[in-house]
């Protein structure tokens, strides 16, 4: 299973274009700082490609990746689909820089799915452009990632989610309840064994994500802010970290312990501009590789 980080942002993107935080300046004084919104391609084994989440970079993350883009003189994209992880506008909104297809492929769950139908209608926008085919994304049980590769028995890459949190988007405030708001993914090759775990915002550690994380080979979880009161402390937010539906990294109830005890390779990624960590001078770094944990970096490539 091939993984390509396509992203490790948090909304707004790093920087952020109304901001002039240390993390927003200091990308813009030093370019290699800068940050696409948080994303992942996983790669089957027959060449196709997933993204994870539709963010307003997608554009320029599928032109970053060689293997992303089109056959010479064609427009037989790669890209074969798009796994939403929530209905956030910042997981979203890329989905409308995908018109030009002649048809996509959407896994979702079913609230995120009608969120995007009946509250944003992209389907009575987009339809005029292109075919939207929607498929369930499971809280239980396993898919085949690609729909063709159901008969292909131990080939493949299976995805299923975890769910995370209830937080609906504020566009939706007012829809019903339901676990399947925010999920983690899990995805599994039957081939190798091998299986990783993508989860860009956690609200709870709860023990069905922890059992994912133990069985995983690499996991990759939100990294929002450091700390609990970055949000209050940077003056952009009257709530918390938590509050805001993200576990910090560091303080009591933060990943990074939780994440030191884990025998996969562990990366944080979905960072907000005032994360010192968007820093790569920043001695947090430190306290995280005595841990043995990272964060990832746009454009990373991780072979499972």
């Amino acid at each position: 299973m091939l993984l390509q980080v396509l992203g490790t942002a948090a909304g707004g993107g790093i920087p952020q274009w109304n901001c002039a935080c240390p993390g927003c300046s200091g990308a813009r004084a030093h370019p290699e700082r800068r940050r696409r919104h948080a994303s992942l391609a996983v790669g089957t084994d027959d060449g196709r490609w997933y993204v994870v989440n539709a963010t307003p970079d997608i554009g320029d993350q599928i032109e970053a990746h060689p293997e992303l883009r089109p056959e010479p003189g064609t427009r037989r994209t790669p890209i074969a689909g798009v796994v939403l992880t929530d209905a956030e506008l910042d997981h979203t909104l890329g989905r409308a820089r995908l018109r030009e297809a002649d048809g996509v492929e959407i896994l979702a769950t079913a609230p995120v799915r009608r969120a995007l139908t009946d509250r944003l209608r992209l389907d009575d926008v987009l339809g005029s452009y292109t075919t939207l085919t929607w498929r369930d994304l499971p809280c239980h049980g396993a898919v085949p990632l690609h729909g063709g590769d159901a008969d292909r028995a131990g080939h493949g890459v299976r995805i299923s989610a975890v769910p995370v949190s209830g937080k609906r988007p504020r566009y939706a405030a007012d829809a019903p309840e339901d676990d399947g708001w925010v999920v983690a993914l899990r995805l599994y090759e039957p081939a190798t064994g091998r299986s990783a775990l993508y989860a860009p915002a956690v609200a709870v550690w709860s023990d069905a994500l922890h059992r994912a994380a133990a069985e995983a080979d690499c996991v990759i979880v939100d990294g929002t802010f450091w700390d609990d009161e970055e949000p209050r402390r940077a003056g952009f937010s009257s709530r918390t970290a938590t509050g805001m539906g993200h576990l910090p990294v560091d303080g009591p109830g933060g990943t990074a312990g939780i994440l030191a005890g884990l025998s996969a390779r562990c990366y944080y990624t979905h960072l907000n501009n005032t994360n010192p960590l968007v820093d790569p001078t920043a001695a947090q770094h430190k306290r995280l590789a005595r841990l043995g944990v990272e964060v990832a970096y746009d454009e990373m490539v991780i072979e499972l």
